[in-house]
């Protein structure tokens, strides 16, 4: 097979990370017969640096025109500490799941056997978790009308949520259930928010077309404290935009690092892989951060975006070796050896 991927490496560590998991892709691609053709272009940071954008038209021609993106990461300090910068990295990410209709993120958070006591949860609360959740992704408080009044001494940000966008997502969420454990949450606020009654009305309405699916609903701030005491209970749980974000960075820990866990941005057009962690800039050039995630995000891209799915077992069988033997970057290593990114990818390519 031929695949024609979009490669944005981004800011901070995000180009050594990529660099790691298009090494391991093509090692799955000489492995199993396929050709790939990476075709590489500038967002976030580096692309207002290059041209004063953050997702310029030729990195969005580019996407548009590819066969699935995988994507590193975004954000500088520089950017991150100047609340009155008139273009920010962050804006292109927003701008590319607009423009691409990347409208649900898919996030799964499970444990590796070999790196149960490196979580800072008890091993009995986290065993045997494997739960995902669908983020609504361009819709919300992040979409919405935002500004200042008063002369800058009053911000306002609006929620707003169409029917129409909490059917697609929920639709995707009972489809995944059923191909899972036919568990589903709701996750909202439906005690305070309208836009959350919304999303539950809407999501009972549904229930009828998949009556094999147990459906729950629960306010956001339960499922954060149940994330922490119970994880395993979970499944599949949907949610909005901005409590998505909140939570899946939650439920990132509970595999022990936030370098470990993948992600999938799917929709009407081109789907987007990418790790879940930020640009970690603080690390850039020292060959230390963990490209596991991204290595996985590209394991999520042979099986969800191309449906291969034996390639990206091969993958996940490489990555679980490599915890197995040791052979991690310093957020996993404790007080055994530390490997560096490239030596990490050197191990996965050869095992491969």
């Amino acid at each position: 097979m031929k695949l024609n991927i979009a490669l944005l490496a981004g800011d901070g560590i995000g180009p050594e990370v990529t660099k790691q998991a298009v090494r391991v892709s093509d090692a799955i691609a000489q492995k199993f017969g396929h050709e790939i053709s990476w075709r590489p272009a500038l967002t976030g940071a580096a692309a207002i640096d290059a041209v004063g954008e953050p997702y310029p038209d030729s990195t969005h021609e580019i996407c548009a025109s590819s066969d699935a993106v995988l994507f590193g990461a975004i954000g500088l300090p520089k950017y991150d500490n100047d609340p009155s910068a008139p273009v920010r990295p962050e804006q292109g990410l927003l701008k590319m799941r607009k423009k691409l209709g990347l409208f649900a993120n898919i996030r799964p958070t499970f444990t590796f056997p070999s790196l149960i006591d490196n979580a800072p949860l008890k091993r009995e609360r986290i065993e045997g978790t494997d739960l995902v959740f669908l983020r609504e992704l361009t819709g919300g408080i992040y979409f919405g009308e935002k500004g200042r009044l008063d002369d800058g001494e009053t911000a306002f940000d609006n929620c707003v949520y169409t029917r129409a966008e909490v059917q697609r997502l929920a639709k995707k969420g009972f489809e995944m259930a059923m191909t899972r454990s036919k568990r589903l949450c709701c996750v909202d606020k439906a005690n305070v928010l309208e836009t959350s009654r919304l999303w539950r009305e809407t999501v009972q309405a549904m229930e009828k077309d998949y009556p094999e699916v147990e459906v729950s609903y629960e306010l956001v701030d339960a499922v954060a404290m149940r994330l922490v005491q119970w994880p395993n209970t979970y499944d599949v749980l949907i949610t909005e935009n901005l409590f998505g974000d909140i939570l899946t960075d939650e439920a990132s820990v509970i595999s022990g690092s936030m370098g470990l866990m993948p992600s999938a941005s799917v929709g009407s057009k081109v789907s987007l892989f990418e790790p879940i962690h930020g640009s970690y800039p603080q690390a850039t050039g020292l060959n230390i951060a963990n490209p596991l995630a991204t290595v996985l995000s590209a394991a999520m891209m042979f099986e969800t975006g191309f449906g291969l799915h034996e390639e990206g077992a091969a993958i996940r069988e490489a990555v679980n070796k490599s915890l197995e033997a040791g052979i991690v970057t310093e957020d996993l290593a404790g007080d055994k050896k530390a490997y560096g990114t490239s030596e990490v990818g050197d191990w996965l390519v050869a095992n491969i």
